[in-house]
């Protein structure tokens, strides 16, 4: 088992750049799977964790309702964002400059075989991460992310997940709200969840946020949960 993983910085990226550029790997590590269960061979696959940002855009998975997008394509156009349905779990979200936005691409037989385990995972290293701002959040009940004050009536989700998985294989993933402008949610239901406030770290913190030590500061919080070490 290979739990080395080689983190990749993407800066600020198209959406579907950065949606082929997953695929790639993606397809990559498929193919060495495929070849070592056809030729009996044991040659170790790469894990991949990138760092993105991207213009406005929203996205909606394969399960997702269509009628969570509440702007027409006029709209879209005005606010200068773009839409994709795309080959994830989950519903509709948005991206967008001030959003850190993770895709791990792994084998998970490197690690377990559990999407349900992957994706607690997932939310660990974004609860641990919002501890060292001082944050307490937590996981809420029938649902993927992670929220603040999730047992009180003022909760607010500041961390969406969504990801796809094949052959043990993952892509897409979670999208922190950092220094996001919170105006573009108001355009959809997040995650489908109806009432569903949404908040980043510098709404809370009253501060923005640099950038590059939260990724820092992700990036060890997941190295950590998942018993993993960083390729440099």
């Amino acid at each position: 088992m290979n739990r080395k993983i080689k983190f990749i910085d993407l800066g600020m990226m198209d959406f579907k750049e950065a949606w082929d550029y997953q695929q790639s790997l993606f397809d990559k590590i498929v193919s060495i799977k495929k070849a070592n269960r056809k030729n009996n061979s044991k040659i170790k696959t790469p894990n991949y964790f990138l760092f993105v940002e991207h213009p406005n855009v929203y996205t909606i998975g394969k399960s997702g309702d269509i009628s969570n997008l509440l702007i027409d394509k006029k709209k879209l156009n005005e606010k200068n964002a773009s839409f994709y349905k795309i080959n994830r779990g989950g519903d509709i979200t948005y991206h967008g400059p001030g959003q850190i936005v993770g895709y791990p691409i792994l084998d998970l037989e490197n690690f377990f075989t559990d999407i349900h385990k992957y994706l607690r995972l997932l939310e660990e290293t974004i609860i641990q991460t919002l501890s060292k701002y001082n944050l307490s959040s937590g996981r809420s009940e029938g649902n993927t992310g992670v929220w603040l004050d999730v047992e009180s009536n003022n909760s607010r989700k500041i961390c969406a997940m969504g990801v796809r998985a094949s052959r043990w294989v993952t892509m897409h993933g979670l999208a922190l709200n950092a220094n996001v402008n919170l105006e573009y949610f108001d355009n959809i239901v997040p995650c489908g969840i109806k009432n569903n406030i949404v908040t980043s770290l510098n709404k809370e913190l009253k501060t923005n946020v640099d950038q590059d030590a939260l990724k820092s500061v992700i990036k060890s919080s997941f190295l950590k949960v998942f018993n993993a070490t960083a390729i440099e």
